[in-house]
């Protein structure tokens, strides 16, 4: 069998992408959470680049923190990303959930003309106050979280929103960013996105929280 050389010590590995990121990334101007966290963000996508689009509300992280120490519920648009958030990094073995698998989630879908990831947001408000929500996929979802929060429902602790794709993932993120109801939130402007991206945001705001 042919023998490849590569490099296979998981510490090592860890140690050169991370100084490769700090070699080739441009941090400059970014607070300490701001640099950890657009730091795991490329780690997850290998594009150091997106530092120039990742915007976040001032203390969105600290925000982000001590909600999660105060055991805040994680909301998330899809399984991806999910299973993309390292438990235990969480403080209080924070719930986390996904409501696409909802009874009659397709019927409340159809009677809304939307989608299924913006009508699972619906079955959010009884724990939404306070959460954390992560969205890497649907800009439907965060479109209807938005709308939601407009009407007068739950604010959020935190909102990461960094949903991928090419129809409404643009404005959806930009919509987060001028909301007026003063909700935090982290985003990555422009079509890029996805589940790893908004997972790894996650990750960032928890490492080092739990005990």
């Amino acid at each position: 069998m042919e023998a490849f050389d590569y490099l296979r010590d998981p510490a090592a590995i860890y140690r050169q992408s991370f100084a490769t990121i700090e070699a080739e990334a441009d941090f400059a101007g970014l607070d300490a959470d701001a640099l950890a966290l657009a730091t795991r963000m490329i780690h997850a996508c290998g594009m150091v680049d997106i530092v120039k689009d990742i915007e976040m509300s001032r203390g969105a992280v600290a925000q982000g923190r001590r909600a999660l120490g105060d055991g805040a519920v994680i909301f998330c648009d899809v399984e991806m990303v999910r299973h993309g958030i390292i438990r235990r990094n969480l403080p209080k073995s924070n719930d986390v959930i996904c409501t696409l698998d909802q009874p009659r989630l397709q019927e409340h879908a159809e009677a809304h003309e939307t989608t299924r990831s913006a009508a699972a947001v619906d079955f959010w408000d009884h724990r939404l106050a306070g959460s954390v929500v992560v969205i890497g996929n649907a800009p439907t979802a965060l479109f209807r979280l938005l709308e939601r929060i407009a009407g007068g429902g739950p604010k959020p602790a935190l909102i990461i929103g960094v949903p991928v794709g090419f129809v409404g993932a643009i404005e959806s993120k930009q919509a987060l960013a001028t909301q007026s109801f003063d909700v935090s939130f982290i985003t990555l402007h422009g079509r890029r996105g996805g589940s790893a991206l908004a997972a790894a945001a996650l990750n960032a705001v928890a490492v080092g929280l739990a005990t």
